[in-house]
């Protein structure tokens, strides 16, 4: 059960938005929202809220990835390659449900802390992407450079930095933005599924700490230390597909989705 004290309107009103989008979804691979239910507040001096929201999803029967991360790297343990492609072709889908809308929605903060895994035994791991509280409409046109601006504040505050894609970053003035933004966080979450960390937490120290700098000027040129036999080098490939920096080259949900097919056909077993 998630629990939104409400202030004002305008809280009143991105909750409300929250609950319509994340009604919308409807797959294994989301984390389905249940039920909902907002209520106003009345005669309570004491609160400083006037509205209480509950949002009702199912309880989590796993970890998080960003959990189970941790601890594989405290027990110097990773992921079978074959484990990897199942986890990251579920999150592909799931996406790709959200990406077929008409308008397309993006989720907008994907990264493995939004991921959930449970895993029965002698089953592959199922992956649940959740948290819909920053999916919106993707496609928006910027036409001036205050509506530039407010997109980088809006993503500063919602979307997680190590996954954020470069055009959130540094927006042009007349940028067309659409979902490619999750196809950017998608790469990097690829990235911390083989290897437990983001691409840009060793890169930035090249840079002298600057996040936004390692982010624009994307280059993997080492790959951390991994599991023995290593990881195929398709799998670097792939994900250095997915992290153009300029969104136009970038590939969409459906270009990934039949890749992912190939390389779980060749390295799934």
């Amino acid at each position: 059960m998630k629990k939104v004290l409400i202030h004002n309107k305008q809280e009143l009103d991105t909750v409300k938005e929250e609950i319509r989008i994340s009604s919308l979804f409807n797959h294994p691979n989301l984390h389905p929202l249940l039920d909902h239910a907002v209520i106003e507040v009345k005669g309570a001096k004491e609160v400083s809220w006037t509205h209480e929201a509950y949002l009702l999803f199912p309880i989590p029967a796993g970890a998080t990835l960003l959990e189970k991360s941790k601890t594989m790297k405290g027990n110097g343990e990773f992921f079978s390659t074959s484990d990897v492609l199942n986890i990251f072709s579920q999150l592909c889908e799931g996406l790709k449900h959200m990406h077929s809308f008409d308008p397309p929605y993006a989720h907008n903060d994907v990264h493995p802390g939004n991921v959930i895994i449970t895993r029965k035994k002698g089953l592959a791991p199922l992956a649940r992407l959740m948290d819909f509280e920053t999916a919106r409409p993707a496609r928006k046109q910027m036409n001036s450079p205050q509506e530039a601006q407010q997109l980088q504040e809006w993503a500063s505050k919602h979307c997680s930095e190590q996954f954020r894609a470069p055009e959130l970053w540094n927006c042009p003035n007349n940028a067309n933005i659409d979902e490619r933004i999750d196809i950017w966080s998608l790469g990097c979450t690829l990235f911390a599924i083989m290897y437990h960390t983001s691409p840009f937490e060793h890169v930035v120290e090249e840079v002298d700490g600057n996040l936004e700098l390692a982010v624009i000027n994307t280059q993997i040129k080492k790959w951390p230390p991994g599991p023995n036999p290593p990881y195929p080098e398709a799998l670097h490939q792939f994900i250095t597909w997915m992290l153009q920096p300029q969104a136009t080259v970038r590939p969409r949900i459906d270009d990934i989705i039949p890749h992912i097919d190939k390389l779980m056909a060749k390295f799934g077993q």
